[in-house]
């Protein structure tokens, strides 16, 4: 079953047929409609009324300005985003001149920020999408959009071993932002723990260049190879057996490390692969320290074992 984002951030069943919807972003058009044109005789009612109730967004552009090209689509996109949070009104500067000069709009693209009737903030240029997102987010208060919350929600279905639910939400964002670095990697991640390999696998070859690059995506991609590896390991105690009777049997210890980590101990995985870097850390071309860094990559930054696991091997690479 697939889940439409509420403006609360809560997700509810979706009717089988039903296509994606942001659940809080009204239709083109609409009154009320996130995203409008305004000119000089309709500004007072799109932006200083407007704002009384939800922060306004005025983008003035005009069809020559390059950098407004760029601006523009990350401006439309976060607002649809936020879900009724903020609005978006765009102003062409070559038609409303006179409205640009009461504004003291010098340059292009030119973003004012009006709250209770009132200029607030501006910035100009086009901006990179996550200053524009952090500028969005003060002018808010800080209150979360609908698909940032329910991406928390995927996160705390994953952490919490619901991954076919995690899977579903991740999915559903995803629907509405294909290129949502997060979602992506959530479907991943849900997919994984899933057993479903071959389908991360698949959408990993297909992703393109940009996104296969980002930092959430490498981390999956991570994960994934490691749960490749994982299956190929022997039974915990009989490698425990071997490594008593041979402290020296270094493949013996890094085939340990996989299966404790395959069996949800990831601890004990990091203390052996450790203590394996310790004892040889050119062994297999670097394997033991590689493989940290994809057990790190699959925890997570900033999980306590990560953090703690990478002060203690930089303690032992440069001691």
């Amino acid at each position: 079953m697939a889940f439409i984002l509420n403006p609360d951030g809560s997700t509810t069943p979706k009717p089988d047929g039903q296509a994606p919807t942001g659940g809080a972003t009204p239709p083109a058009g609409a009154d009320g409609a996130l995203i409008k044109d305004s000119d000089i005789r309709t500004f007072v009612q799109d932006v200083i009324e407007a704002s009384k109730d939800v922060p306004v967004l005025v983008d003035f552009w005009a069809s020559w300005c390059g950098p407004c090209k760029q601006l523009t689509p990350v401006l439309e996109k976060l607002v649809l985003q936020a879900g009724g949070l903020i609005k978006l009104v765009k102003v062409n500067a070559d038609e409303n001149q006179d409205l640009c000069q009461q504004l003291r709009v010098q340059s292009l693209p030119t973003v004012y920020a009006f709250k209770n009737g009132q200029p607030v903030d501006a910035f100009m240029g086009a901006l990179p999408e996550s200053q524009v997102k952090a500028f969005i987010e003060k002018l808010t208060d800080g209150a979360k959009a609908p698909l940032d919350q329910a991406l928390e929600q995927g996160q705390a279905a994953l952490a919490a071993g619901e991954n076919d639910l995690a899977l579903e939400i991740f999915k559903e964002i995803q629907a509405q932002d294909p290129a949502n670095e997060a979602a992506l990697s959530g479907v991943l991640r849900a997919q994984i723990a899933l057993g479903m390999l071959a389908e991360a696998e698949e959408i990993l070859t297909s992703l393109p260049a940009n996104l296969r690059v980002k930092a959430d995506i490498e981390a999956a991609a991570s994960a994934l190879e490691l749960a490749k590896e994982i299956g190929q390991t022997g039974d915990p105690a009989e490698l425990r057996a071997r490594l008593d009777a041979n402290p020296k049997d270094n493949q013996a210890r890094f085939d340990l490390a996989l299966a404790l980590f395959a069996r949800s101990d990831a601890e004990g995985a990091i203390d052996e692969l450790l203590e394996l870097v310790r004892r040889d850390r050119a062994w297999n071309d670097e394997a033991a320290r590689k493989q940290l860094v994809k057990v790190f990559d699959t925890l997570g930054g900033a999980h306590e074992l990560t953090v703690a696991g990478r002060r203690r091997l930089s303690s032992v690479l440069f001691s």
